[in-house]
């Protein structure tokens, strides 16, 4: 599934169960979690959905996804990265039947997530 809407994506500490929360800030109280990434991103989608689905059958208005200039942010940009980085990646991204890019994707949302949830002295997460 898509997920049109921007998103963030954080870890969740044991006390409050583990795993990870996604949190859809253009959706008020649009919310998911999941013990994995990849099933966070999942389950975000359901939930996005849903709600998406919950205000049209209450006639309520659907926010538009908030965008930033288009002209500025192409959604791609080339970065390098040491060998062995890109190796332990590609593994990982192997051992979690994704693509590289989604899981890029994915660690990069999990790290601002982290530091936009955890305030100013959040760690960035290791890979």
């Amino acid at each position: 599934m898509k997920l049109d809407y921007p998103f963030t994506i954080r870890p969740l500490s044991e006390e409050d169960g583990g795993g990870y929360l996604i949190e859809f800030p253009d959706l008020p109280g649009c919310m998911s979690d999941g013990d994995s990434i990849e099933e966070t991103v999942a389950n975000g989608a359901d939930a996005m959905h849903g709600w998406i689905e919950a205000m049209r059958a209450a006639g309520r208005e659907i926010p538009p996804p908030s965008v930033a200039d288009d002209a500025a942010f192409s959604g791609k940009w080339q970065q390098r990265v040491p060998k062995s980085l890109h190796r332990r990646l590609t593994e990982r991204a192997g051992r979690e039947g994704v693509s590289l890019n989604t899981l890029v994707v994915s660690l990069l949302s999990e790290g601002l997530g982290r530091r936009d949830g955890a305030g100013p002295d959040a760690k960035a997460p290791s890979i």
